[in-house]
């Protein structure tokens, strides 16, 4: 269905002169009675009758009046879901428990009227982000780059937004769960389970570097069920603990009584960039990134670390 002649109908139908909508949508009067030919030629029926009046619309034409209306509402929002400055701002937090999506949340209150949509890439490392950014499917990701400046295409940005350290998660029976802080030379010889680690992405690379700086085992053995299964597994046992983030959002039931333990002397910390096309003109992403340099914390004063390839990227 041709949407100008539509268009030109709901004119014709709200001005009820053929003369006022042709003034109104700038074109000549023949050109609209043309449109309205047309339209009533792929309906099959008069959508008018002309009077001394003007152009007063028939039973068909007031039948299809509110489904034309609704044609080009759908028009509207179909071209503002993809135009910048209108659709809202794509982002990819990969986990909305973790850090950036705080970063998020607190950016959408600080700027309500902004639409965002938080959108998650299921099982894909930083490549996929990176390729799914220069094609437009996302205006930006949340991501670790474990990888030089450099080295990243020239058409993407990156810049490291925060630092998030890691606490140890354990359940009440497990050694170390009395414990009130604990190094990672306290962890060598248990066993951190941590299911789920995708081979090849940017998290695997972290947690190998982790790894071999501590000689800590950390176990991505079984299927994930998710974060409430590891939950009930930590509660329950005695010898497994995970690792999670400090801003990390994780909720169970009181009997459980799991412990969140601090890292000291050195913090892991999980180092967070945002990931941007340098051409993307989404008025919103320039709001985003002057939002995340006004609030990004100071450096915690605690020893910490982080793998040698987190550099901050520029």
């Amino acid at each position: 269905m041709d949407l100008e002649a539509v268009r030109t109908f709901v004119s014709v139908a709200d001005t009820g002169q053929f003369q006022n909508t042709a003034a109104e949508m700038a074109i000549t009067q023949q050109a609209v009675s043309k449109r309205i030919a047309k339209l009533e030629g792929d309906l099959g029926v008069r959508l008018f009758t002309r009077t001394a009046r003007g152009a007063q619309l028939t039973i068909d034409g007031r039948a299809f009046l509110p489904h034309g209306r609704e044609l080009l509402q759908v028009e509207r929002r179909a071209t503002d879901s993809v135009r910048p400055g209108r659709r809202a701002l794509r982002i990819d937090v990969i986990n909305r428990r973790i850090a950036p999506t705080a970063l998020l949340r607190d950016f959408h209150g600080a700027h309500p009227d902004l639409h965002l949509d938080v959108v998650v890439l299921d099982d894909s490392g930083v490549d996929a982000a990176i390729a799914a950014v220069r094609a437009g499917t996302i205006d930006a990701s949340f991501r670790a780059v474990p990888l030089p400046a450099r080295q990243m295409p020239d058409v993407i940005k990156a810049i490291r937004v925060v630092d998030e350290p890691h606490e140890l998660l354990t359940g009440p029976d497990h050694t170390l769960a009395a414990a009130r802080a604990v190094t990672p030379a306290d962890l060598v010889g248990h066993r951190i389970w941590i299911p789920g680690i995708l081979p090849g992405t940017e998290w695997a690379t972290y947690y190998d570097d982790l790894a071999a700086e501590f000689g800590l085992t950390i176990d991505p053995v079984g299927p994930n069920f998710g974060t409430e299964h590891l939950l009930d597994v930590l509660a329950d046992s005695a010898t497994l603990a995970s690792i999670v983030g400090e801003q990390t959002r994780l909720l169970w039931p009181n009997h459980y009584d799991l412990r969140r333990i601090p890292l000291h002397d050195p913090t892991p910390v999980y180092p967070h960039s945002l990931i941007w096309h340098r051409d993307n003109p989404h008025p919103a992403l320039a709001t985003l990134l002057h939002h995340l340099r006004s609030v990004r914390p100071r450096r915690c004063q605690t020893r910490m670390w982080m793998p040698a390839w987190a550099t901050l990227q520029r």
